[in-house]
């Protein structure tokens, strides 16, 4: 969706938005198995996502940075939907991370008449994480970014894109995750209060 002055709509997920939670949603989620368990999966999604070439060698030292730069986006999303981080050690190491990854896989701005784009300095599977990361640089430009969250739902984590007009969703379904939180919690304050049948 476009606005009236030719602005991407905030509600609406952009492309970049797309990329980064088709990367965090590659986990082992609600029975969908791990997507880059291994050199052979990690070449297969990267090569489905158009982030390398055919051709491209894909290592397992390959697929492990693949984990945790995954690991670390993850826990940045958490953080958008507001997941208590305990003492913020989680959120702190995952910035470290992605800031180690920042320069490991450094962006070139390309300038044009009408925009400025950030692209990724190196090919192939270096070339890929840059364009992730790229696309993280892309959505924090058009204001996005914190609207791409995780599930706060621990069994699901699903990466999602907040719609919300206020931008204060939490879960990826209300109905479903937000509806197992709220019955636990309510399960959990009974116990310890001590009101179930048998009290």
């Amino acid at each position: 969706m476009v606005t009236d002055q030719g602005r991407h709509s905030p509600l609406s997920p952009p492309e970049a938005a797309d990329l980064v939670l088709g990367f965090v949603n590659t986990r082992p989620i609600a029975g969908q198995e791990e997507r880059l368990a291994d050199a052979p999966s990690a070449a297969l999604w990267l090569r489905a996502a158009g982030l390398v070439p055919p051709e491209a060698l894909v290592t397992e030292g390959d697929a492990a940075t693949a984990r945790e730069l995954r690991e670390a986006l993850v826990a940045v999303l958490l953080a958008h939907a507001g997941e208590p981080d305990g003492d913020g050690a989680p959120l702190e190491a995952a910035e470290a991370y992605l800031r180690r990854s920042g320069a490991l896989y450094p962006l070139s701005p390309v300038v044009t008449a009408q925009d400025v784009r950030l692209l990724p300095a190196h090919t192939g599977v270096a070339g890929a994480f840059g364009s992730l990361l790229a696309a993280v640089a892309e959505l924090a430009r058009h204001g996005t970014w914190t609207r791409l969250k995780a599930c706060r739902n621990p069994p699901c984590h699903l990466g999602f894109y907040d719609r919300t007009r206020n931008s204060s969703a939490a879960y990826c379904s209300p109905r479903s995750c937000g509806a197992q939180v709220a019955m636990r919690s309510y399960r959990s304050r009974r116990a310890a209060g001590g009101t179930g049948p048998g009290a």
